[in-house]
């Protein structure tokens, strides 16, 4: 194995190990933490939010960025048995993910920065279902890929 098999592996590593740690978080958000937000006492609330919003920054958005650098870097170096057709699916989830985060779920939560909202708040956790659903897929996209790049090795 020369140096550039070795840097396409450790550029798609990357980019899974951060789909998967993402695929994994999402699923909580969505079934644990958003829906909880309701239940939060509402002298508490906007200092909570304001908190929570910050304190998720320093989770998701190492992660979040790795991904989408890796995601654009497996155009160029991408491992054996990577197609270029699934990077593609990989960069358009993202792109949904992306949007989806900066006009639906960042908005809502500076909404409920004021205090507790249940129209943005019922907002936020049924918008969210499109992240979720494009990093699950993400996760078995990468998953696809995991496979197919062990197999042809």
């Amino acid at each position: 194995m020369n140096n550039i098999d070795i840097i396409n592996r450790l550029i798609f590593l990357a980019h899974a190990a951060a789909t998967l740690y993402m695929t994994g978080l999402i699923w909580f958000v969505q079934i644990v933490h958003y829906p909880l937000l309701a239940s939060t006492g509402s002298a508490e609330f906007m200092a909570y939010e304001k908190r929570h919003m910050s304190l998720t920054t320093w989770v998701v958005m190492p992660p979040m960025l790795v991904e989408i650098a890796t995601a654009v870097l497996l155009f160029w170096l991408r491992p054996a048995g990577v197609t270029s057709w699934q990077v593609w699916s990989g960069i358009t989830l993202l792109t949904m993910i992306w949007l989806s985060t900066a006009f639906l779920q960042v908005p809502c939560h500076e909404k409920l920065t004021k205090g507790f909202n249940t129209d943005a708040h019922q907002r936020l956790v049924s918008t969210n279902w499109i992240r979720t659903v494009a990093w699950t897929l993400r996760g078995l996209l990468v998953t696809w890929m995991m496979w197919n790049t062990w197999v042809i090795s």
